[in-house]
């Protein structure tokens, strides 16, 4: 051997990256998606399976992809600007317009929130026992408290997991007795009537399914993830990162979605079995459906389906909160943001706790409940094609999206989606007080 030959160079081993964790890749969609089936949203999927039966199945595979689409549309708005849906109307179009839009969602936001307290103090009174009104004092007390002061990143992962309370109507629905064939048939064959209750209640499905607060707090949540995560900027910035961002998204917003029609289709289902099936077909809150459930499907089925109420209320009303505090926060140039300290958004975060007191308020004063729902219901529905209309425009249009505008195949199914809303709404008015 030559001793003045050079020695050869270890082989370099490579460390390729490891894809990433389920737990990380969902997270806006998902915690979106969850967030959907709140108390409010499991009253009316069980006055749908109470009054109607399996006759309403249909709708939740129908606004899935719907659902999907505009969705993942609102995560890409927030992902490639950098801003939410607040803060890209009010850079895009006449500031009455995003005023008016803003307003109208914190409106139904409060309402929406008054109602999940006092569904999840009901279900409590229900499990325990107890005064109602003070455990829907503490839930709005715990649900402030987190959101101003857990980190971001912890608050997230706390979300993450109350997710897992859905699972607790898919468990109900195993416990009773339910057709399957019968399910499978109303799934893919829609059995309309054209009466006016038929008409408001998959009206109200769709409302309740595809909410305007939903648009706001996912975009915004990309914008968290952008703030939060290492070398992450917004898209419109760093172009190379757009592939597996947008692969992300999409995998998140679908899992979500799914997640939260398939939970929603569960309720209708347990209802459609029980109620419906021993006449009962009037029930105007989610608790109301829980203590139906009792003499009917045992006592295991009413105590799963009352605490899946205090879950899902949970999760929820940091979003409601939450999505009011980004809009109006972006619409008045506050600093917003969960992942902020709360001394650097103060305004922020004295917006969430004062939509929440709000809220709670609702359920000490003499207001029906039920009625300020069916407010709700109609200012959603009045807020939400508006904006879905803005949002395609935006997300078409190179001043806002630059390389990014969507692909066909979305624009097609989000523009779709906006048709169904539209059509929702004129239904609401068509059959109001029938």
């Amino acid at each position: 051997m030559d001793p003045n030959a050079a020695e050869p160079e270890p082989t370099r081993v490579i460390k390729q990256p490891d894809r990433p964790k389920l737990l990380q890749i969902v997270g806006p969609g998902l915690i979106t998606g969850a967030s959907d089936d709140d108390p409010s949203g499991i009253a009316t999927y069980s006055q749908a399976g109470a009054q109607f039966g399996y006759s309403m199945s249909w709708v939740m595979l129908f606004s899935w992809p719907l659902m999907c689409a505009i969705q993942e549309i609102s995560a890409r708005i927030g992902r490639v600007t950098g801003r939410g849906i607040a803060g890209n109307l009010k850079k895009h179009y006449p500031s009455s317009i995003v005023y008016g839009v803003v307003s109208l969602l914190v409106i139904a936001n409060i309402i929406n929130i008054g109602a999940d307290l006092g569904a999840m103090g009901a279900s409590l009174k229900l499990l325990i026992g107890g005064p109602e009104l003070v455990y829907v004092a503490l839930f709005g007390l715990v649900t402030v408290l987190l959101e101003v002061f857990a980190r971001y990143a912890r608050y997230v992962s706390i979300l993450k997991w109350l997710t897992l309370s859905l699972f607790a109507y898919v468990g109900v629905a195993l416990v009773v007795q339910i057709p399957w064939k019968t399910v499978g048939f109303n799934l893919v064959v829609p059995h309309v009537t054209f009466d006016g209750s038929y008409i408001t209640a998959v009206v109200a499905i769709l409302g309740t399914t595809i909410s305007p607060y939903l648009f706001f707090w996912q975009a915004e949540e990309e914008v968290e993830e952008v703030k939060e995560r290492p070398r992450a900027k917004p898209l419109e910035r760093a172009p190379e990162q757009a592939e597996p961002e947008f692969q992300r998204i999409r995998i998140d917003t679908y899992l979500g979605m799914f997640l939260s029609n398939a939970v929603a289709l569960f309720i209708i289902l347990t209802t459609a079995a029980t109620l419906n099936a021993h006449g009962v077909t009037d029930i105007q809150t989610s608790s109301q459906a829980a203590e139906a459930l009792r003499p009917i499907a045992g006592p295991f089925a009413f105590f799963i389906f009352a605490l899946g109420i205090i879950g899902t209320g949970l999760l929820a009303l940091p979003v409601l909160a939450g999505s009011s505090a980004y809009a109006l926060g972006e619409t008045l140039g506050w600093h917003v943001g969960l992942s902020r300290d709360a001394g650097r958004a103060k305004e922020f975060y004295g917006a969430i706790a004062v939509a929440t007191l709000l809220g709670a308020s609702l359920n000490f004063s003499p207001i029906d409940p039920i009625k300020a729902l069916f407010w709700s219901a109609v200012i959603n529905g009045v807020v939400a094609v508006p904006v879905m209309v803005m949002m395609m425009h935006l997300s078409s249009n190179r001043p806002a999206m630059g390389d990014f505008r969507l692909p066909v195949g979305l624009k097609i199914v989000g523009w779709l989606a906006t048709l169904v809303m539209a059509a929702a709404a004129i239904g609401l008015f068509a059959t109001w007080g029938t």
